[in-house]
C-alpha cells in the first residue's frame, strides 16, 4: 500500500511538473498559435487560471481575427469560472459590444448579469452593485423571454429585491430601536416605515413593518405633551386599523393587541382631561 501511494504521488508530481514545464516553454517560445491552442486546452480541461493568463496575453493579437470571438468569450468565461466577477462582467460587456451578432450573445448577457449578482454585497452594505445586477438581469429578461436562463434570472431578481427590501426595512427598524432611548428618533422611524410600506407593498417584511409602526406611534404618543397626545394617539389608532385591514390574524397578534389597549387607555386619559 505504501509503495502504491508513493507511485501515485510520484505520478501526480510528474504530471504537474510536465504541465508547468509545458506552460513555461510555450511562454518562452512566444508562439501565438501554440499559446492559443494551449489556452483552449487548459480551458477544456477546466484549468481556468492558466487558461485566462494565456488568453490575457494573446487576446489583443487576435482582435479582428476569426478566432477572436471564441477567444474573447472563453477569456470572459474563464474569469467568471475563477470567481473574478469584476473582470468577468467587464470582459462579457466587451464581448457583447464587439460581437453583437454572436450566437454566444445570450449566454454572455446572462453571465454578465450573473457576475454583478455575485458582486452584490450583504444587505447592510452599499447596494450599488445590487442595483447594477438588477438592471442587467431585468434587461436580460426583457430581451430573452424564451431563454434557458430566464427562470434563473427571475429567481436572481427576486432574491436581490428582497435584499434591498431588507436593507430599507432594517434601517426603519433601527430607528425604532434607537427611539427607545431618544424619543425624537421615533419621528424618523415612522417616516421610514411609511416610506417602506408605500415603496414595497408586496414585501415579506410588510407585516412586521406595519406592526412596528403601531409600536413607534404608540410610544411617541405616550411621551408627548398633553396638547399633542390626542393627535398622536389617533394616528396610532389609524395605524392599528390599517394593520387589521390587511391582517385579521397575525403572528404579531399579542403585541398588536397590547399596543391597541395602550392606545385606548391613552385616548380615554386624554378625553378625561377635557
Amino acid at each position: 500500500m505504501k509503495l502504491r501511494s508513493l507511485l501515485l504521488l510520484a505520478a501526480i508530481g510528474l504530471m504537474l511538473l510536465t504541465s508547468c514545464s509545458e506552460y513555461q516553454q510555450v511562454l518562452k517560445n512566444n508562439d501565438l498559435t501554440e499559446m492559443y491552442e494551449l489556452a483552449n486546452r487548459y480551458y477544456q480541461e477546466e484549468e481556468f487560471v492558466k487558461a485566462k493568463r494565456l488568453y490575457e496575453l494573446i487576446a489583443p493579437k487576435y482582435a479582428g481575427r476569426p478566432q477572436g470571438e471564441r477567444l474573447s468569450f472563453f477569456f470572459a468565461d474563464a474569469q467568471f469560472k475563477t470567481k473574478a466577477y469584476y473582470l468577468s462582467s467587464y470582459q462579457f460587456e466587451r464581448f457583447i459590444k464587439a460581437y453583437p451578432n454572436s450566437d454566444k450573445r445570450e449566454e454572455a448577457s446572462f453571465l454578465e448579469a450573473e457576475s454583478y449578482y455575485h458582486m452584490s454585497p450583504r444587505f447592510s452594505l452599499d447596494q450599488t452593485d445590487t442595483d447594477k445586477a438588477l438592471e442587467k438581469l431585468q434587461n436580460f429578461i426583457n430581451n430573452y423571454p424564451n431563454s434557458e436562463y430566464f427562470n434563473r434570472a427571475n429567481e436572481r431578481v427576486q432574491e436581490l429585491k428582497i435584499k434591498k427590501e431588507r436593507k430599507a426595512f432594517e434601517i426603519a427598524k433601527q430607528y425604532d430601536n434607537l427611539g427607545e432611548f431618544n424619543l425624537p428618533v421615533l419621528f424618523s422611524a415612522i417616516k421610514s416605515l411609511n416610506n417602506f410600506i408605500i415603496e414595497y407593498p408586496g414585501s415579506i417584511f410588510r407585516e412586521e413593518a406595519l406592526f412596528i409602526r403601531i409600536k413607534s406611534a404608540t410610544v411617541l404618543a405616550e411621551n408627548s405633551t398633553a396638547n399633542r397626545m390626542m393627535e398622536r394617539y389617533e394616528e396610532a389608532l389609524d395605524y392599528y386599523k390599517d394593520f387589521r385591514r390587511y391582517y385579521e390574524r397575525s403572528k404579531f397578534d399579542e403585541e398588536v393587541e397590547y399596543y391597541y389597549s395602550k392606545i385606548q387607555s391613552g385616548l380615554e386619559f386624554v378625553n378625561s382631561l377635557n
